[in-house]
């Protein structure tokens, strides 16, 4: 039996809320225009498909200002007739500023419309054919409150007063500093090559490979070349300044070679040597559970910033203070947790829920999330064995709030409840009981990132993969977890040697198998939300001299219990 102490209040009130759907009983708020601009696959973004930036920008840290042009290549997929003069749409938040947008050495007409820009491209526009437009951009952007949800840029020193700078925007987007096609659902398939300028002191570590340094001694500045070659999502490209040192390793992957570079301040060289061996036990486990690193061309890096640690797809970031655990604390207050370092082994896990596979809608985070809340309990299961890992992601649930759906609105830029990192984990795992076959598991989840390698999906897509490979009836199950709040109850009572069941605190139709022990025999079970019998073997009963046979659940199965009549 399994019960969270902060949620016993909304356990009890729900006795009283009939079963219904969740759409009746929880409302979002209104979207705005500009959320639907932001959020949705308008006629504006539709008839052009995303290829290449090339993003150069300029890193002024006294002024705190950027400026610089992206260079965007798209092809032409249709001449929608709805769009006039194709148009094509960017994203730039204020205060930064969309200057000059050029093709073909044209000036080209901008309408903006909040912080969305609506350009019109030279015309005619041929399908199948590729062409570039330059944007040029400037200001001080917005500063990073509580990064990486709410982000921006984060200005600091290191202890030496030297300038430790790094963008984190997760929550915001991408358009918070640099113009771009601001939707997850459209990533450039030949990636980004990053050229960025700062003073001559320090170093800018970004995606990709280093390809080259300009040394700019007319005004004491560098700037760093990267190139990224595969597909990657707006939010993961990033900018990384400090007066970083270098080390680096090897490592035998699934896939050959992979190089792992590192980037530390220089105060910090030696706690990170230590700390860092984290990264090698990270791509042991996770090479296991989910398959090859989705990124050797681009390598891996895990980079110092000075905020808590991001997915920057190629170039992670950290800021965990060479803690185990999250910030030197155990999320899961089992000890499990201070056995690793939670930034590394997270955000790396990303490279494959996040960055591998990306949301195409941001209603859909917990495909990023969820999955990479779980990979953590695989981490500690591969080194530590099962029942560490079980007993680390039980722990987990004290962190859930059951406060809100964990897919959010779509066509609007909303993510759904932060239950979508333990809850969502949960629910995975509770899947992992219902099939019942950990190399299934296995198999279904290492066939995840390869059957949707470097592609953007839909919750549909993931649910449907899982229920077709282990072929349980998971419908039910999913729109339980995922688009309603409530935590399943599982209600019984036992009397006259007679045990009854069903399930509360759910949509209509839920029908969830679930594993038992009655009397001491394991077996399984498949309540509805109507009363129903259970068959209870007598004689065991009997033979155990128990009036009425014990009933318990599965503390695997992410769901709480009521005996209504409480004498069990």
């Amino acid at each position: 039996m399994f019960t969270i102490k902060r949620n016993m209040l909304a356990i009890i009130f729900s006795i009283l809320l009939p079963i219904t759907s969740f759409a009746n009983i929880y409302h979002s708020q209104p979207i705005s225009h500009q959320e639907t601009l932001r959020g949705s696959i308008t006629p504006e973004r539709q008839w052009w498909d995303l290829k290449h930036y090339h993003l150069s920008v300029a890193v002024n840290p006294q002024k705190r200002y950027l400026s610089g042009t992206n260079v965007m290549t798209y092809t032409v997929l249709s001449t929608n007739e709805l769009v006039k003069h194709q148009r094509l749409q960017i994203e730039l938040q204020s205060p930064m500023v969309l200057g000059k947008v050029t093709q073909n050495g044209k000036i080209l007409n901008v309408e903006q419309d909040g912080y969305t820009y609506f350009i019109e491209t030279i015309t005619p526009q041929v399908i199948g054919q590729e062409y570039t437009i330059t944007m040029e951009f400037n200001g001080k952007p917005q500063v990073a409150k509580r990064p990486p949800w709410d982000g921006g840029i984060t200005w600091k020193t290191d202890s030496n007063d030297k300038p430790f700078i790094a963008t984190s925007n997760q929550g915001n987007g991408a358009s918070i500093w640099w113009p771009n096609k601001d939707h997850p659902y459209d990533e450039p398939d030949n990636g980004i090559d990053l050229s960025v300028e700062v003073p001559e002191t320090l170093m800018n570590i970004s995606n990709g490979r280093l390809i080259a340094i300009d040394d700019h001694k007319d005004r004491q500045t560098k700037t760093f070349h990267w190139k990224v070659i595969n597909p990657i999502n707006n939010y993961a490209i990033s900018l990384n300044i400090g007066d970083y040192v270098h080390f680096a390793e090897k490592y035998a992957g699934e896939n050959g070679t992979l190089d792992m570079e590192y980037f530390v301040l220089r105060e910090n060289i030696v706690k990170a040597k230590k700390q860092f061996r984290d990264v090698k036990r990270t791509m042991q486990a996770f090479e296991y559970w989910f398959g090859p690193y989705p990124f050797y061309e681009d390598s891996y890096k895990l980079i110092e910033v000075p905020y808590l640690g991001m997915e920057h797809q190629s170039g992670v970031t950290y800021g965990n203070g060479y803690k185990n655990g999250y910030k030197g604390r155990d999320r899961s207050e089992t000890g499990w947790g201070l056995k690793f370092d939670f930034i590394i082994i997270h955000e790396s896990g990303h490279e494959w829920f996040a960055n591998n596979l990306t949301n195409k809608d941001v209603a859909d985070m917990w495909i990023h999330e969820s999955f990479t809340s779980y990979a953590e309990n695989l981490f500690v299961e591969y080194h530590y064995g099962k029942a560490a890992g079980d007993e680390y992601i039980r722990g987990k649930r004290i962190n859930i709030a059951n406060d809100k759906p964990i897919i959010g609105d779509y066509n609007a830029d909303r993510n759904g409840s932060s239950d979508m990192y333990d809850k969502g984990a949960n629910m995975l795992h509770t899947i992992r009981q219902i099939i019942d076959n950990d190399v299934l598991w296995r198999d279904i989840l290492r066939g995840l990132g390869k059957d949707f390698y470097h592609q953007v999906v839909t919750t549909k897509q993931i649910e449907q993969y899982i229920i077709d490979k282990s072929g349980k009836d998971l419908t039910t199950i999913f729109d339980q977890y995922l688009r309603d709040y409530r935590l399943p109850r599982l209600e019984y009572f036992v009397k006259n040697k007679t045990i009854k069941v069903r399930w509360a605190n759910t949509i209509k139709t839920f029908a969830m198998p679930i594993k038992v022990a009655i009397g001491g025999k394991i077996q399984w079970i498949t309540p509805t939300t109507q009363w129903e019998k259970l068959p209870v073997n007598t004689k065991l009963a009997t033979k155990t001299k128990i009036a009425n046979p014990t009933f318990v659940v599965d503390k695997d199965f992410y769901v709480s219990t009521l005996n209504v009549l409480g004498n069990n």
